[in-house]
This record gives structure tokens, C-alpha cells and sequence, in this order.
């Protein structure tokens, strides 16, 4: 190996000499002038936008995800300290029954605890009748769409009688074939 070429210039034999990658001292988006262009500005602008878009989405599924987790695990939770709540009741009527068979027959105290609960029972499915009956439909989209009905240019294809044939197209661009032929 030659002395001279040992700083790495690459004239060893059968070698091409290597250059090395230079950084540009200006700004590959800049014009003429020396500053950037429109068009630069804008697509620079367009990239910032989407990564900022695409990195809240991010963050929000991340957060979403963590917060969905907790709210299952705290569902299924609630879910059995209901079903163990619904088990327990057994307990509490067969209780309250044998209290009352101290003061009456122990069959009437019985019957006396089961009145109560169909009478809770037929309380309870009122409250949740009248509850719906006092629903109403959802009076602002409907209210919406028979505005967006009055802004969307007639013809689109709601036909006003139905022998009438809807206008479904547009006045520059010809039909590819006549969908609403009959033969």
C-alpha cells in the first residue's frame, strides 16, 4: 500500500476515486432570489398540515385506547356486582318473608313478599312505558334534511310521480346508457 493514498483517496488498484457526500449550502426550495417559491410555501404548508393532522389522530387513538381499556375493565365489574346484587336478592325476599311469618302464617307472610315484588315489577314497567311515550323523534334532522332537500337542485333522483323518469345526469357529460329503459 502506497503512503500517500493512505489518507483514503481511492487509488488502489482497480478503484475508482470516492467523493464525499456534501451538504447543500442553500435551500433546495428556494427560488431564484434566494427565497422559496409559492408553490414550495404552499406544499411545505400542506405537509405541516397533514403530519399535525395525522399526529393528533394519532394521540387521540392512543388516549382512546387506554381510556376504552379502563372503561371495560370498569363494566365488567359493574356487571358482576350486579349479577352478585341480583343472586342476593333471593336471600333478601326469602328473609323479609320469614320476618313477616313471625306477625302472620308463614304462606301469607310468603304471599305477602311476592305482591310486593309484582307490585314493584308493575311500577317499574309503568314508569318505563310512560318514559317512552313522552319520546320524540329527532325534530332538527328532520328539520335538516327537508332543508338539504330544498338546496339540492330537483331531479337528483327523486322523481315527483312515478312515471316520471328522474334527471340523474349532468349537461356535460353524456349518459353511458339509459338505466330506467324497460323492456
Amino acid at each position: 500500500m502506497n503512503p500517500s493514498n493512505s489518507a483514503g483517496q481511492g487509488n488502489e488498484v482497480g478503484r475508482q476515486p470516492y467523493s464525499v457526500p456534501s451538504i447543500p449550502l442553500t435551500d433546495a426550495n428556494a427560488g431564484a432570489n434566494g427565497e422559496p417559491t409559492i408553490g414550495n410555501l404552499v406544499k411545505e404548508a400542506t405537509a405541516n398540515a397533514s403530519t399535525l393532522f395525522r399526529s393528533e389522530i394519532a394521540l387521540a387513538k392512543a388516549e382512546l385506547v387506554g381510556e376504552a381499556k379502563k372503561a371495560g375493565i370498569g363494566v365488567g365489574l359493574l356487571v358482576v356486582a350486579a349479577v352478585m346484587v341480583l343472586y342476593s336478592s333471593f336471600f333478601f325476599f326469602f328473609f323479609l318473608g320469614e320476618v313477616l311469618s313471625e306477625f302472620m302464617w308463614r304462606w301469607a307472610a310468603f304471599g305477602v313478599v311476592f305482591l310486593l315484588l309484582i307490585g314493584a315489577s308493575i311500577g317499574a314497567a309503568l314508569i318505563g312505558y310512560l318514559v317512552f311515550r313522552r319520546m320524540h323523534p329527532p325534530r332538527k334532522t328532520i328539520e335538516s334534511v327537508k332543508e338539504v332537500r330544498s338546496v339540492v337542485p330537483s331531479g337528483l333522483g327523486h322523481s315527483t310521480t312515478p312515471d316520471e323518469k328522474p334527471a340523474l345526469s349532468h349537461p356535460g357529460i353524456p349518459p353511458a346508457r339509459d338505466l330506467h329503459k324497460r323492456d
